[in-house]
């Protein structure tokens, strides 16, 4: 069976999770990736075939989308010609994580295709939502990546087409500890604006994973620490507690190993504001931004706050047998609804 698995770079996720799914793909056949996305800081433990800017997020220093940057970065043209030249017509499956230019590659040449991951959960409405949804940000979700099939991944099953989230095989095998730290990862805010935050707590450690920074630095009481997969799982699996956005596979890990988690969605991205709607179902913290309110809510979260207790029904190896199996049975039943997507 030949394989593409695309995967998109807008963050370091969807590489986690490709970099566990691949092994288990591999047993099914020949598996060609596709990365799509330019803001990504870890490396995928494969070979890439097919590569592309596609669409990127980037951020401004104090936790928003910095929608100029975004813009900036978009080439029209060569998207329509990677829409166009991507080999999908040669693949017995599409496997897409949310990445637009397969899906509109896959519109185009009538292929079916399934999406999997966390962003294919937002089809059901029984998945989580703000109060204060999002017209624009419900037609994303439900419109980027459009699949033929899918199969979601969530902190909890909250429809019969959703599964348990993808935990790195370090974690699973880690022997949790409590070594007092602090994990912060906050991609969305600069340096500078969480030293302000975080300096005044010197009773306190922290353990900032830093984009900006090449090697390690301490000031005062922050450790600042380069992005790196083995640096970050060390952290996490003997921290006290972690500071973090609203994405998804960072929190899942940190409900996994019983740590305590307080979460700060980016502003302006739909997707982490409803992964916040969820985590609050789960009793974790959910701050709007970093603020001058912030000394209040980390006091509390240090004195009051629970870890989660969430117990995850399947193995990497037990979803993707799932997905595969699906597939298999109904991979060439093509319900084509993609008519604002194709090009002729």
């Amino acid at each position: 069976m030949k394989i593409l698995y695309s995967v998109q770079a807008t963050g370091n996720g969807h590489i986690s999770r490709a970099m566990e799914l691949l092994p288990f793909l591999k047993n099914y056949g020949n598996v060609d990736i596709f990365l799509s996305g330019a803001n990504s800081t870890l490396a995928l433990d494969g070979t890439v075939k097919y590569r592309s800017k596609g669409l990127s997020l980037f951020y401004t220093c104090s936790g928003t989308l910095s929608y100029k940057k975004m813009f900036k970065n978009i080439d029209p043209l060569k998207m329509f010609k990677e829409v166009r030249d991507l080999p999908v017509e040669n693949y017995d499956l599409v496997i897409n994580d949310f990445e637009c230019i397969t899906a509109m590659a896959c519109a185009r040449k009538k292929v079916p295709s399934v999406n999997f991951g966390h962003q294919a959960s937002f089809l059901s409405d029984k998945t989580p939502r703000p109060e204060k949804t999002s017209k624009m940000g419900e037609w994303i979700l439900k419109n980027y990546a459009k699949a033929t099939q899918y199969i979601g991944l969530h902190f909890q099953s909250y429809d019969n087409f959703i599964f348990s989230p993808v935990i790195k095989s370090e974690i699973l095998k880690a022997d949790a500890k409590d070594k007092g730290h602090i994990t912060v990862y906050l991609p969305s805010y600069c340096d500078e604006v969480l030293k302000q935050h975080l300096l005044p707590f010197s009773d306190f450690q922290f353990e900032v994973f830093s984009h900006q920074k090449k090697e390690r630095s301490r000031e005062g009481n922050i450790q600042y620490i380069p992005v790196t997969k083995a640096d970050f799982n060390e952290s996490l699996i003997n921290c006290h507690g972690i500071i973090t956005g609203g994405g998804f596979e960072t929190p899942a890990e940190a409900i996994y190993l019983k740590k305590k988690l307080l979460a700060i969605p980016i502003q302006g991205q739909y997707e982490q504001q409803c992964n916040g709607a969820a985590l609050k179902l789960l009793g974790v913290p959910v701050l709007d931004k970093l603020d001058d309110n912030f000394p209040d809510h980390f006091n509390h979260w240090m004195n009051e706050a629970k870890a989660p207790s969430v117990t995850y029904d399947y193995s990497t190896e037990a979803i993707i047998n799932i997905l595969m199996c699906r597939c298999t049975r109904i991979g060439q039943q093509l319900d084509f609804n993609y008519p604002n997507l194709v090009f002729n």
